[in-house]
């Protein structure tokens, strides 16, 4: 899963000296990533539950996806505001709310059996999801000292990872397992959305009442330069490298988005037994992080993203030439090579850009949006032609992320 950072964060406060201090928050800060994993990938067990039982085409059932990352492109500068405006802890509660609030709207589109009442639902949920990233990312890097900031990220991000991991586990067995019984009905969604919608308030209210290391927030984008050398288009690496960020985000959603169905083509199975194939896809991130954070200290970045990258293409270039077991395995060891993509991918954009570095992120932050438009193309070219053919959109993804590690990262400023 993605992560965004939009603001810096400076201490205000003595007693964050402490490293006590530090842990109540860093708790909070753990349970807010496990629930926006589990949140954000219940989404491909939504996928092939809408699909069926609306009776819809592929790209229509991909608007699941369209409407909840659309979000990040509509909603990451004004969340950044918000935040600067109410605090990281304040901004924290307010995501929790709204997410709580979009999970609540579950129960009257399940009444209505409106596919339409269902997207708005997940709108709204999608816009808590992007106050609580925009909140969360640069409040963890200012727990403690910067030194031990990529640290802590990668440590909170892996229990984020476990929680897309129990995302479609919990998918299969509380929703698409009762997807042959629910015929015209979408009631199998209404109970478990209203169970996260009940835990995200009893959250937000934990959260509200623990006392909290008080950060402020900077936002440094009104002491930048005018003119051409203040501008975060003039550098090249960060340019592509938004580019990238889109590319990336939709490779990796989109395949998790048709990983389910993809499966039940192959093996010819029900949904809820495919649907646990997917833990595995995003269980590869966790493991491929912890590998990552290996690997990264001794080799280049680039030389990391490229090999991945080149990796991804292959082995979903076997997965649509072959059958069974194989091909199903060829397309989960993707989310392997997907683990250190994003981070990477972002640090390298953001390198030499000195004070436009806020700048850069909400612009890279934007491109996660990237998830909307390539899960539906995806969608679009599965309705008109066969898997070989929808899944070249990630294989194309991909090969921008090599030319990326490979070239496009180089700082060239013009």
């Amino acid at each position: 899963m993605a992560v965004i950072s939009t603001s810096e964060a400076v201490h205000t406060t003595s007693h964050t000296d402490s490293k006590q201090s530090y842990m109540p928050a860093l708790i909070s800060l753990a349970v807010l990533y496990f629930m926006m994993g589990f949140i954000t990938c219940l989404n491909d067990t939504l996928v092939p539950f809408f699909k069926k039982g609306f009776t819809l085409t592929y790209s229509q059932s991909s608007l699941v996806q369209f409407y909840f990352f659309l979000t990040y492109g509509i909603m990451s500068v004004p969340a950044g505001k918000i935040v600067s405006r109410t605090g990281y802890k304040n901004g924290m509660v307010l995501g929790f709310a709204v997410a709580a609030f979009g999970g609540l709207l579950f129960y009257p589109a399940s009444v209505f059996h409106q596919y339409i009442l269902f997207l708005a639902a997940l709108f709204v949920i999608a816009i808590g999801i992007v106050i609580l990233q925009v909140a969360a990312n640069p409040y963890i890097t200012a727990l403690g000292p910067a030194k031990t900031a990529s640290a802590r990220l990668t440590l909170i991000q892996g229990i984020g990872s476990a929680g897309t991991t129990v995302a479609p586990l919990f998918g299969a067995h509380f929703i698409l397992s009762r997807l042959q019984e629910s015929g015209a009905s979408s009631e199998a969604v209404r109970y478990p959305y209203l169970g996260i919608a009940a835990l995200l308030l009893i959250i937000a209210f934990a959260v509200s009442r623990l006392s909290l290391p008080v950060i402020s927030t900077v936002n440094n984008a009104q002491t930048l330069p005018t003119g051409k050398q203040g501008s975060i288009f003039s550098f090249r690496q960060l340019k592509f490298g938004t580019i990238g960020i889109f590319m990336y985000v939709g490779a990796e959603v989109s395949i998790g988005t048709f990983l389910t169905n993809y499966i039940v083509d192959l093996l010819g199975i029900p949904e809820n037994a495919a649907n646990n194939y997917v833990a595995f896809y995003w269980g590869g991130m966790l493991v491929g992080r912890l590998m990552g954070a290996g690997l990264l200290r001794v080799l280049k970045p680039a030389m990391v993203l490229s090999v991945c990258a080149a990796l991804a293409v292959v082995l979903i270039l076997i997965s649509v030439n072959t059958t069974g077991m194989l091909a199903v395995w060829t397309m989960i060891a993707v989310g392997l090579c997907n683990a250190v993509m994003f981070a990477t991918i972002f640090s390298l954009s953001v390198q030499g850009v000195g004070q436009r570095t806020t700048a850069a992120s909400g612009l890279l932050s934007t491109a996660i949006c990237g998830g909307a438009i390539i899960s539906y193309a995806q969608g679009f070219l599965k309705d008109h032609g066969t898997w070989q053919i929808a899944f070249l959109i990630p294989v194309a993804c991909y090969l921008y992320i090599l030319f990326y590690g490979l070239n496009g990262y180089k700082a060239k400023q013009q």
